[in-house]
């Protein structure tokens, strides 16, 4: 019985020096295991500082109301984030409302894919939580021509810093 045991028995070498100065190989292998472990974080949830760190960028407003519809995956796109998060959102904020179809799939107006710019911004950049997001658009009946003028503001802004710039 114990001859069974002994045979399944691993053995562990501790002659070798774990120190990558002093040994080659342990640093070329703790150099591929941080390499994996880069790799392997693709998915799931980005924190808040990568996400303010992306612009959304919407095309204008002749570009954007070229098309009726645009699918979820398509505005998630758009923004640089899930449709589950899109979906969330749509749960969350009573103003969108997006069209369905028999199935189920989204299609949101190009009066929604602003309403999502607004959310976006209000979450992201400026750091609300949910529900002060939510007093936000309930109280702020002009929010979103605020939005706009603020955003044409930074668009200005940025361009007289590239005048000056290049001056």
């Amino acid at each position: 019985m114990n001859s069974a045991m002994d045979s399944k028995q691993i053995t562990f070498d501790f002659e070798m020096d774990p120190a990558p100065e002093n040994n080659p190989q342990a640093g070329e292998v703790k150099a591929e295991l941080k390499e994996s472990l880069i790799k392997k974080k693709k998915g799931g949830r980005r924190s808040l500082k990568e996400a303010a760190e992306k612009e959304v960028v919407l095309p204008p407003d002749e570009e954007l109301f070229k098309k009726s519809y645009y699918t979820i995956g398509k505005v998630a796109e758009m923004f640089g984030e899930n449709t589950s998060l899109i979906r969330f959102w749509e749960n969350e904020f009573q103003i969108l409302k997006p069209r369905k179809n028999r199935k189920g799939d989204r299609y949101f107006r190009p009066e929604d894919i602003k309403m999502l710019w607004l959310i976006h911004d209000l979450l992201r950049k400026r750091k609300f939580t949910i529900d002060g997001a939510r007093e936000y658009l309930k109280n702020e009946t002009a929010a979103v021509q605020k939005m706009e003028i603020a955003d044409s503001l930074e668009k200005l802004k940025l361009f007289l810093l590239q005048l000056k710039h290049n001056l």
